[in-house]
């Protein structure tokens, strides 16, 4: 992909982890929005985080504004934007067809093999004669790690960790690579815009083994971070800076990096529908900002700050940072309950190593100023949409 389109280096998403993280790409807005702290779990859980038991299907949502401008829509593989028993099925979010895990249990697949990708490449032949939009969400390289025989033995050379990790990669290497064939086979290569990306930064485990449940545990995720600080459940560059190419043959650059161009994962539904020539609903008001220009190879500068939130806990040396903020070449991070504040020029630090807030004063006030007022913007409390019969049973 990187060869046929744009690697974007220096993109971000909006959470440490999956759940939040994929409510940014679904609605186009911060997930603190929607009270979308930390991954679904269980009512109890969901109670202490001040979390919904889903996401609001009354949200604003990528699929349906698609759908509602004639697009044919499907979601395959991962869901998690819910995760009790009553959560809303997943059409009722603006899918056509779908098929998932960590879903709504209504047309339920398994994380193991390529599943998802088998109900994808269907879907593809059935509307390949219309506008269709898809939401691939693999399960690789998610504990628990379900690696096949045919994967595991082309890195036999290698030991017992890396040879699972290695192989639930090239697993999700060959789906990808199906869908692309798909769609040259049927003549849409030219025609669709492809993006890939994953919802958080890897993980890197020295546990003993963990075989709880199906699967294997996290001591098999032996991801690397190329050098960034922290990783998974960090709001450091090495938790929230992720792959992210993009693909749309004779439309964006083949064969480039773009180390300039900051982009987030909040972006991804206005430049979506700008690329389909659909304008946001109105009233809509998104947090991101459409980048399709950058994805045209094109000059662009980012107007609208970025934020994070996290509610994960801070249990290790980089996950202290419970919020921050992006704003020009200035990234900040902040535990207010610890009194701990770092500021990281991004432009000569790339994997923030240096802080530099006793040197630069008046940025750190400056960028506390807009931290507090966008914190002053968000709910207080999940909608009643979004709360499940038990949890307003468990609060009665």
């Amino acid at each position: 992909m990187a060869k046929e389109g744009t690697d974007f280096a220096n993109f971000t998403v909006n959470s440490p982890v999956c759940s939040p993280s994929r409510v940014a790409v679904m609605t186009g807005q911060f997930p603190a929005r929607h009270c979308v702290h930390q991954h679904f779990q269980s009512v109890k859980a969901h109670i202490n985080r001040g979390m919904p038991d889903w996401v609001d299907p009354q949200a604003p949502m990528l699929p349906r504004m698609l759908k509602n401008a004639g697009y044919h829509t499907g979601h395959f593989g991962k869901w998690h934007l819910g995760s009790v028993a009553d959560s809303p099925t997943e059409d009722a979010y603006g899918y056509d067809r779908f098929a998932t895990f960590n879903g709504s249990r209504k047309n339920e697949i398994s994380k193991g093999g390529l599943a998802s990708v088998d109900h994808a490449e269907a879907f593809i032949r059935e509307f390949k004669d219309a506008p269709f939009f898809i939401n691939l969400w693999l399960h690789e390289a998610h504990t628990p790690h379900l690696p096949q025989k045919p994967f595991l033995e082309k890195f036999q050379h290698l030991n017992d960790a890396e040879q699972v990790y290695a192989s639930i990669i090239a697993e999700a290497d060959e789906g990808v690579g199906r869908i692309l064939a798909l769609l040259k086979e049927v003549g849409l290569d030219d025609k669709t815009l492809v993006v890939f990306s994953t919802d958080n930064g890897p993980e890197h485990s020295t546990d003993e083994k963990d075989h709880k449940g199906q699967g294997l545990g996290k001591y098999y995720s032996v991801g690397q971070t190329g050098g960034l600080k922290g990783e998974k459940r960090s709001l450091f560059a090495g938790g929230i800076r992720v792959p992210f190419i993009v693909r749309w043959p004779g439309v964006v650059p083949a064969g480039k990096t773009d180390r300039t161009s900051v982009l987030t994962a909040v972006d991804l539904l206005p430049t979506f529908l700008d690329a389909a020539g659909v304008a946001l609903p109105e009233g809509y008001q998104p947090d991101g900002q459409s980048v399709l220009s950058a994805w045209k190879g094109q000059s662009f500068e980012r107007t609208q700050p970025i934020f994070w939130e996290w509610r994960g806990g801070d249990s290790q040396e980089y996950t202290w940072p419970s919020i921050g903020i992006r704003d020009g070449q200035w990234k900040m991070l902040v535990n207010q309950a610890k009194k701990m504040t770092e500021l990281y020029d991004l432009e000569s630090d790339w994997a923030e190593q240096r802080n530099v807030a006793a040197e630069y004063p008046d940025v750190v006030d400056q960028l506390s100023q807009k931290l507090d007022a966008w914190k002053n913007t968000l709910p207080i409390a999940p909608s009643e949409n979004s709360l499940s019969k038990a949890r307003k049973k468990f609060q009665k």
